[in-house]
Protein backbone atom coordinates (compact mmCIF):
# COMPACT_ATOMS: atom_id res chain seq x y z
CA UNK A 1 0.00 0.00 0.00
CA UNK A 2 1.16 3.53 -0.77
CA UNK A 3 1.29 5.66 2.40
CA UNK A 4 3.32 8.69 1.31
CA UNK A 5 4.36 10.37 -1.94
CA UNK A 6 6.86 13.11 -2.64
CA UNK A 7 7.39 14.51 -6.11
CA UNK A 8 6.76 17.20 -8.73
CA UNK A 9 3.27 18.49 -9.41
CA UNK A 10 2.35 18.00 -13.07
CA UNK A 11 -1.28 19.11 -12.79
CA UNK A 12 -3.36 20.58 -10.01
CA UNK A 13 -7.14 20.99 -9.68
CA UNK A 14 -9.36 21.68 -6.64
CA UNK A 15 -10.15 17.97 -6.21
CA UNK A 16 -7.10 16.23 -7.68
CA UNK A 17 -3.40 16.46 -8.36
CA UNK A 18 -1.05 14.50 -10.60
CA UNK A 19 2.23 13.96 -8.78
CA UNK A 20 5.29 12.72 -10.68
CA UNK A 21 7.47 10.45 -8.55
CA UNK A 22 10.53 8.91 -10.25
CA UNK A 23 8.98 9.25 -13.69
CA UNK A 24 5.57 7.86 -12.69
CA UNK A 25 2.53 10.17 -12.55
CA UNK A 26 0.18 9.37 -9.67
CA UNK A 27 -3.41 10.60 -9.87
CA UNK A 28 -4.33 11.63 -6.31
CA UNK A 29 -7.73 12.89 -5.11
CA UNK A 30 -7.41 15.73 -2.59
CA UNK A 31 -9.69 17.97 -0.50
CA UNK A 32 -9.90 21.68 -1.31
CA UNK A 33 -7.94 22.53 1.87
CA UNK A 34 -4.93 20.60 0.52
CA UNK A 35 -5.33 22.13 -2.96
CA UNK A 36 -4.95 25.69 -1.64
CA UNK A 37 -1.76 24.83 0.25
CA UNK A 38 0.00 23.07 -2.63
CA UNK A 39 2.39 25.03 -4.86
CA UNK A 40 1.53 25.51 -8.53
CA UNK A 41 3.08 23.18 -11.15
CA UNK A 42 5.95 22.34 -11.43
CA UNK A 43 6.42 22.81 -7.68
CA UNK A 44 7.34 19.97 -5.33
CA UNK A 45 4.95 18.48 -2.81
CA UNK A 46 4.67 15.62 -0.40
CA UNK A 47 1.37 14.07 0.57
CA UNK A 48 0.17 11.59 3.17
CA UNK A 49 -1.64 8.95 1.12
CA UNK A 50 -4.62 6.73 1.85
CA UNK A 51 -4.82 3.86 -0.67
CA UNK A 52 -8.41 2.77 -1.24
CA UNK A 53 -8.78 -0.65 -2.87
CA UNK A 54 -11.99 -1.95 -4.41
CA UNK A 55 -12.59 -4.96 -6.64
CA UNK A 56 -12.64 -2.79 -9.74
CA UNK A 57 -10.34 0.11 -8.79
CA UNK A 58 -7.38 1.35 -6.78
CA UNK A 59 -7.64 5.02 -5.79
CA UNK A 60 -5.21 7.33 -3.98
CA UNK A 61 -6.35 10.09 -1.61
CA UNK A 62 -3.77 12.65 -0.53
CA UNK A 63 -3.52 15.06 2.41
CA UNK A 64 -1.01 17.68 3.44
CA UNK A 65 -1.28 16.88 7.15
CA UNK A 66 -1.55 13.67 9.14
CA UNK A 67 -4.56 15.19 10.96
CA UNK A 68 -6.47 15.47 7.66
CA UNK A 69 -5.63 11.88 6.77
CA UNK A 70 -6.70 10.59 10.18
CA UNK A 71 -10.03 12.41 10.07
CA UNK A 72 -10.59 11.10 6.51
CA UNK A 73 -9.99 7.53 7.70
CA UNK A 74 -12.29 8.05 10.70
CA UNK A 75 -15.00 9.32 8.33
CA UNK A 76 -14.61 6.16 6.22
CA UNK A 77 -15.46 4.09 9.30
CA UNK A 78 -18.91 5.73 9.45
CA UNK A 79 -21.56 3.57 7.79
CA UNK A 80 -22.70 5.04 4.48
CA UNK A 81 -19.66 7.29 3.96
CA UNK A 82 -17.29 6.42 1.13
CA UNK A 83 -14.05 8.13 0.13
CA UNK A 84 -15.70 10.65 -2.22
CA UNK A 85 -18.08 11.93 0.44
CA UNK A 86 -15.26 11.93 3.03
CA UNK A 87 -13.18 14.20 0.73
CA UNK A 88 -16.25 16.41 0.17
CA UNK A 89 -16.69 16.74 3.94
CA UNK A 90 -13.03 17.73 4.40
CA UNK A 91 -13.43 20.21 1.53
CA UNK A 92 -16.52 21.70 3.17
CA UNK A 93 -14.94 22.18 6.59
CA UNK A 94 -11.25 22.22 7.51
CA UNK A 95 -10.13 19.90 10.31
CA UNK A 96 -9.91 22.85 12.73
CA UNK A 97 -13.68 23.43 12.30
CA UNK A 98 -14.85 19.90 11.50
CA UNK A 99 -13.53 18.14 14.61
CA UNK A 100 -15.07 20.64 17.10
CA UNK A 101 -18.35 20.57 15.12
CA UNK A 102 -18.53 16.78 15.43
CA UNK A 103 -17.52 16.74 19.09
CA UNK A 104 -20.04 19.46 20.01
CA UNK A 105 -22.91 17.92 18.02
CA UNK A 106 -23.16 20.99 15.73
CA UNK A 107 -25.55 19.52 13.15
CA UNK A 108 -26.23 22.92 11.57
CA UNK A 109 -22.60 23.37 10.60
CA UNK A 110 -22.30 19.78 9.36
CA UNK A 111 -25.45 19.93 7.22
CA UNK A 112 -24.10 23.02 5.42
CA UNK A 113 -21.58 20.69 3.73
CA UNK A 114 -22.83 19.66 0.26
CA UNK A 115 -24.03 16.04 0.28
CA UNK A 116 -24.43 15.86 4.07
CA UNK A 117 -28.06 15.64 5.19
CA UNK A 118 -29.33 15.59 8.75
CA UNK A 119 -29.28 11.80 9.05
CA UNK A 120 -25.71 11.59 7.77
CA UNK A 121 -24.64 14.39 10.15
CA UNK A 122 -26.29 12.61 13.09
CA UNK A 123 -24.54 9.36 12.15
CA UNK A 124 -21.14 11.13 11.93
CA UNK A 125 -21.63 12.65 15.39
CA UNK A 126 -22.89 9.41 16.91
CA UNK A 127 -20.04 7.28 15.56
CA UNK A 128 -17.12 9.74 15.79
CA UNK A 129 -17.79 12.12 18.68
CA UNK A 130 -15.64 10.13 21.11
CA UNK A 131 -13.02 9.03 18.57
CA UNK A 132 -11.54 12.42 17.62
CA UNK A 133 -9.93 13.53 20.90
CA UNK A 134 -6.48 12.42 19.70
CA UNK A 135 -6.78 14.56 16.55
CA UNK A 136 -7.62 17.64 18.63
CA UNK A 137 -4.73 16.82 20.94
CA UNK A 138 -2.34 16.48 18.00
CA UNK A 139 -3.41 19.84 16.63
CA UNK A 140 -2.93 21.53 20.00
CA UNK A 141 0.55 20.03 20.34
CA UNK A 142 1.50 20.99 16.82
CA UNK A 143 1.92 24.74 17.36
CA UNK A 144 3.06 27.04 20.16
CA UNK A 145 0.48 28.66 22.41
CA UNK A 146 -0.90 31.85 20.96
CA UNK A 147 -0.72 30.75 17.33
CA UNK A 148 -3.89 31.47 15.36
CA UNK A 149 -5.49 28.85 13.12
CA UNK A 150 -3.85 30.52 10.10
CA UNK A 151 -0.44 30.42 11.82
CA UNK A 152 -0.92 26.75 12.79
CA UNK A 153 -1.80 25.89 9.20
CA UNK A 154 1.20 27.84 7.86
CA UNK A 155 3.48 26.03 10.34
CA UNK A 156 2.04 22.67 9.30
CA UNK A 157 2.63 23.47 5.63
CA UNK A 158 6.26 24.42 6.31
CA UNK A 159 6.87 21.24 8.32
CA UNK A 160 5.39 19.22 5.47
CA UNK A 161 7.77 20.98 3.07
CA UNK A 162 10.67 19.70 5.19
CA UNK A 163 11.65 22.77 7.23
CA UNK A 164 12.88 22.28 10.80
CA UNK A 165 10.26 23.00 13.47
CA UNK A 166 12.25 25.69 15.32
CA UNK A 167 13.06 27.62 12.13
CA UNK A 168 9.48 27.24 10.84
CA UNK A 169 7.99 28.49 14.13
CA UNK A 170 10.28 31.56 14.11
CA UNK A 171 9.44 32.32 10.47
CA UNK A 172 5.67 32.02 11.03
CA UNK A 173 5.87 34.15 14.18
CA UNK A 174 7.79 36.86 12.34
CA UNK A 175 5.47 36.61 9.32
CA UNK A 176 2.48 37.15 11.63
CA UNK A 177 4.10 40.36 12.94
CA UNK A 178 4.67 41.63 9.40
CA UNK A 179 1.31 40.48 8.01
CA UNK A 180 -1.03 41.61 10.80
CA UNK A 181 -4.34 39.79 10.35
CA UNK A 182 -2.90 38.13 7.25
CA UNK A 183 -4.52 35.17 5.54
CA UNK A 184 -2.97 31.71 5.44
CA UNK A 185 -1.60 32.40 1.94
CA UNK A 186 -0.01 35.70 3.01
CA UNK A 187 1.54 34.15 6.12
CA UNK A 188 2.94 31.17 4.24
CA UNK A 189 4.34 33.32 1.43
CA UNK A 190 6.04 35.70 3.90
CA UNK A 191 7.38 32.84 6.05
CA UNK A 192 8.87 31.16 2.97
CA UNK A 193 10.54 34.44 1.99
CA UNK A 194 12.05 34.73 5.48
CA UNK A 195 13.30 31.14 5.42
CA UNK A 196 14.92 31.57 2.00
CA UNK A 197 16.83 34.62 3.27
CA UNK A 198 18.24 32.80 6.32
Amino acid sequence: MIGHLRGRILEKRPNQVILEVNGVGYHVSIPVSTFYQLPDPPGEAQLHIHTHVREDALALYGFLTTAEKRVFEKLLSVSGIGPRLAVTILSGLEVAELVPAIRSNDLVKLTHIPGVGRKTAERIVLELRDKLAEVEGERAARAPAGFSTEQEDALSALLNLGYQRSAAERAVGRAAELERGGSFDALLRRALQLLVKT
